[in-house]
């Protein structure tokens, strides 16, 4: 971490502390909750159940995997690339969700089954009648709702560069 500013300190540490709690939780899921009944809580507001989607949000393209998988390696090298530049504690938090759900989910589709790069996301969480999500479904909510927030305010995602002075 030596040469980090606070703007990477915070995207990093987002990162690392999003996919720590996505897959710790999931893989209490896959002991607890796949494979039994659905358990349904605050009156059946909030159900615990397991499902593997092989696509993205509301299973759309369930036989794209490798597709998905490739844009999740994409959008991680991407903020990878930009976070020396990031200057913003707000794009480095936002940038920091994306990066914890895009690598969360990335992490289900290269190690789970039915095998590496082909793997089932493991969802296990509903509320009401919605669609059955993860914790890396809901950082890259968080994230971009965070990355709206600093375009609205007209927050440079960096500092631009110093003039050159001849």
């Amino acid at each position: 971490m030596p040469g980090w500013g606070v703007a990477q300190r915070a995207l990093w540490i987002t990162a690392a502390a999003g996919i720590a709690l996505d897959q710790s939780t999931k893989a209490v899921a896959a002991e607890l909750v796949e494979g039994h009944q659905p358990s349904h809580l605050l009156g059946g507001l909030v159900t615990f159940t397991a499902y593997r989607n092989s696509g993205a949000a509301g299973s759309f393209a369930p036989r794209a995997t490798l597709v998905f998988t490739l844009l999740a390696i994409c959008v991680l090298a991407f903020i990878a690339r930009k976070a020396p530049e990031i200057r913003s504690t707000g794009w480095a938090v936002g940038l920091g969700l994306v990066f914890a759900g895009a690598g969360g989910n990335l992490a289900d589709r290269l190690f789970r089954t039915p095998g590496f790069g082909r793997g089932a996301v493991l969802d296990f969480i509903q509320v009401g009648h919605g669609g059955i999500f993860n914790l890396s479904d809901q950082c890259v909510t968080a994230g971009v709702v965070v990355v709206m927030v600093q375009l609205v305010r007209g927050v440079p995602l960096s500092s631009p560069a110093p003039a050159s002075r001849t």
